[in-house]
């Protein structure tokens, strides 16, 4: 058995090199085919019907006049599981049914003719408020408590001690995927389904859609090639799904449904609110001793999700605190993993805290976060991180205390946040292929959701058989193909490189048996580099790639390789557990109250860096969405009809490439602190190491302690729109 480790450092010839996507031409010249662009002989379009109302209970429904409409071909009700039909709407855009026509036309005209007769019931769309969500309108979820292991009065009391409190939050906001969740459905038999679809879960969707016809996983085939992002939004098989299906079956038509953009922004996923009243003890040399929160939060109808997040977060060393988390139900469509589940509201709203303590205590923030690192489960990482960041940002130079003293409207000010998180390999398995010819074959059931999943396949092969990338064809996006586990947490190039890794390593070796007789070598003593198989050192004793591999014969080689998953800990060739540091640079017109950004920088450790360019292009994106949701995005509801407002992109805003700013990256290699599955370890980071989730936790967290060193005052609530900044202007720093 080989030994399954990376090649080290100075033996990596494809490894670490910033290579373009492999996929890039075909994305740039449309050649890639995303869901919508799937068109099936005589497919149908499918459209939806969703409730206008906040909350209602459904009366009747007539399809009469939509079966009536000239090419209208089937109309399916949505039902809840184990055919109970669904009659309570529980948010405007809530799905009642579904239809199918030869047009897109005809099927929105037959959508609109489905008359549904309702029943409004109250409704609540307030999350702002902990009383008049929670106890007045008997709304609350449920309630988590961490019990303070101290006495917090005492703590607060103490004449050295300085405690500053305050109201802060962070409001909900949409996936808002470029590509909107849909698919297009075909029965290729009575019980086989094939399904094009953008997911982020290739392997696992089959059972989830299957188990809802009682036909096998196996049966359903799921197929995605390309998609047009997901952050977390596209793991569950949905209604729309189910609704293709069934419209497909009713028809014996394939049947596409994509959603629109309403649909996608009110139903299709949101992340979850963040509040809390936090109060926090520093010693007046800048040492934290006390943390006193209550935090609350909704993910909309299905419920908040804010007492997962453990308060303080990242600074969980804090020795006396207390937290207490409650969830809120509202009327607002439900709410989805976003990037760094619940990460990102727990940095914003304790960022926000401690900065407002350094200032209180007219402490420098960058010495005052360094001073308390030591609170963290990666003291070490952090503190290098906080200088290399400083020193990024030019802090010494840049830095005042709170409130920019220079004439003029323009306010600069600088922030800083701290984040977290795992990144542990999944469960991933691929088939290997070395044919007679040369050619070399990967395939498994993952899916590339945007951030170069092909790339680094292709490169972890050709840096076991000592060839180029691009002479590795690489299969993904299918659920034919070996079974790889969903892209969520950060989990998907440790998961498919590891498992490509180890298959690739063992293909060799049964290459490496065939031809060491024909070199007069052990198996063990050769090795493949550059396009050769060869002993070990010796370039004289070689075959090339392909001679070596027409020693098969008529005989391909095909191994399985696999990365076993989280509840084992076996991370030879992945790891978990980094830490990052942001800090923004802003500026800010008092007198109108808009934010603009200067300069962002993100210092993120890592493990084995694969591709430095499709790595950094992961923390460059998350970044930018970090910006345009820190100043931009939040889902508005009418609290009177409860309907959403804003479910489109004029009144929904993104930031464009005007709004962002100069963004800086640095990787960080090296050993560090690290958890798996809860206990503290050191980690080597030769692993490899999952990056699309954490440094988009921090931006936030980061813009809004910018803000407030720019204008002497905290803005108590995300986003930082311009009124809000008035606002706090206004009220003299008072917390609204």
């Amino acid at each position: 058995m080989p030994d399954y480790k990376w090649p080290e450092a100075n033996e990596r010839r494809v490894i670490g090199k910033p290579l373009n996507r492999s996929d890039g031409i075909a994305k740039a010249t449309g050649a890639a085919k995303y869901s919508f662009d799937i068109n099936r002989p005589g497919m149908l379009w499918g459209k939806l019907v969703t409730c206008p109302h906040a909350h209602a209970k459904i009366k009747s429904v007539d399809t009469s006049a939509a079966e009536a409409i000239p090419g209208v071909k089937a109309v399916y009700i949505i039902e809840k599981t184990a055919g109970v039909p669904q009659d309570e709407m529980k948010w405007h855009g809530d799905v009642v049914a579904a239809v199918a026509a030869d047009t897109e036309e005809h099927a929105r005209d037959g959508a609109r003719a489905v008359k549904v007769e309702y029943e409004v019931l109250p409704h609540l769309v307030n999350d702002t408020d902990l009383k008049g969500a929670a106890e007045d309108a008997k709304k609350a979820a449920g309630k988590q408590e961490q019990p303070e292991n101290a006495n917090l009065d005492e703590v607060f009391k103490r004449d050295d001690v300085v405690s500053v409190e305050g109201n802060y939050g962070i409001h909900m906001i949409n996936h808002c995927c470029l590509e909107p969740h849909g698919l297009v459905a075909e029965w290729t038999a009575a019980d086989e389904l094939t399904v094009y679809l953008s997911t982020q879960n290739v392997s696992g969707h089959g059972g989830q859609l299957g188990g809802a016809f009682k036909i096998p996983a196996g049966n359903v085939r799921t197929i995605c090639d390309y998609m047009g992002g997901g952050f977390g939004s596209k793991f569950s098989a949905d209604r729309w799904d189910r609704a293709a299906a069934e419209l497909a079956k009713k028809t014996g038509k394939a049947v596409k449904i994509m959603l629109d953009r309403d649909e996608e922004q009110m139903t299709a996923g949101s992340r979850p609110s963040g509040f809390g009243r936090i109060k926090v003890g520093a010693t007046k040399d800048g040492s934290i001793v006390a943390w006193d929160s209550e935090h609350w939060g909704t993910g909309g109808a299905t419920g908040g999700v804010m007492g997962v997040v453990v308060m303080p977060y990242v600074f969980t060393g804090i020795p006396t605190r207390r937290s207490v988390a409650t969830a809120i139900t509202t009327n607002i469509g439900p709410n989805r993993a976003w990037r760094a589940p619940n990460h990102p509201q727990g940095a914003a709203l304790t960022m926000a805290a401690l900065a407002d303590v350094a200032a209180a205590i007219n402490m420098d923030e960058l010495e005052f976060f360094k001073k308390n690192v030591k609170l963290t489960g990666m003291a070490d990482i952090y503190a290098e991180e906080l200088d290399i960041a400083a020193k990024m940002i030019n802090w010494k130079k840049k830095w005042h205390p709170r409130g920019d003293k220079t004439p003029g409207p323009i306010k600069r000010g600088l922030g800083i946040s701290i984040h977290t998180w795992g990144g542990r390999p999944h469960d991933s398995k691929c088939d290997v292929t070395i044919n007679p010819d040369g050619s070399v074959v990967l395939q498994l059931g993952s899916q590339d959701l945007g951030t170069g999943t092909r790339t680094v396949l292709a490169m972890v092969g050709a840096e076991t058989f000592g060839l180029k990338p691009n002479d590795i064809k690489v299969n993904i996006g299918d659920s034919r193909y070996k079974q790889s586990g969903a892209s969520g947490g950060s989990t998907t190039v440790g998961g498919v490189c590891s498992s490509s890794r180890r298959g690739c390593l063992d293909a060799l070796a049964k290459l490496f048996e065939t031809v060491g007789p024909a070199l007069d070598a052990k198996p063990e003593d050769l090795e493949a580099i550059g396009g050769k198989v060869q002993v070990k050192g010796n370039a004289a004793k070689s075959f090339t790639w392909k001679q070596a591999c027409a020693r098969l014969g008529m005989n391909a080689i095909t191994v399985e390789g696999a990365q076993p998953g989280p509840s084992t800990g076996e991370f030879k060739l992945a790891s978990s557990g980094v830490g990052g540091v942001q800090i923004a640079d802003v500026s800010v017109d008092i007198e109108t109250g808009v934010v603009s950004m200067n300069e962002f920088v993100a210092v993120q450790d890592q493990g084995l860096v694969i591709n430095p360019k499709t790595c950094t292009s992961q923390i460059y994106g998350a970044v930018i969405m970090g910006i345009t949701s820190a100043l931009m995005e939040e889902i508005i509801h009418d609290p009177i009809t409860g309907r959403r407002l804003n479910p489109d992109m004029e009144f929904y805003k993104l930031a464009g490439i005007g709004d962002i700013g100069n963004i800086k990256v640095h990787l960080l290699t090296g050993k560090f602190k690290g958890q798996i599955s809860g206990n503290e370890v050191d980690i080597d980071a030769k692993g490899v190491i999952g990056n699309g989730e954490p440094p988009v936790i921090s931006p936030g967290a980061a813009i809004a302690n910018a803000v407030a060193n720019a204008i002497g005052v905290r803005v108590p609530v995300l986003p930082l729109t311009a009124d809000r900044v008035l606002a706090a202007l206004a009220k003299k720093g008072a917390v609204a």
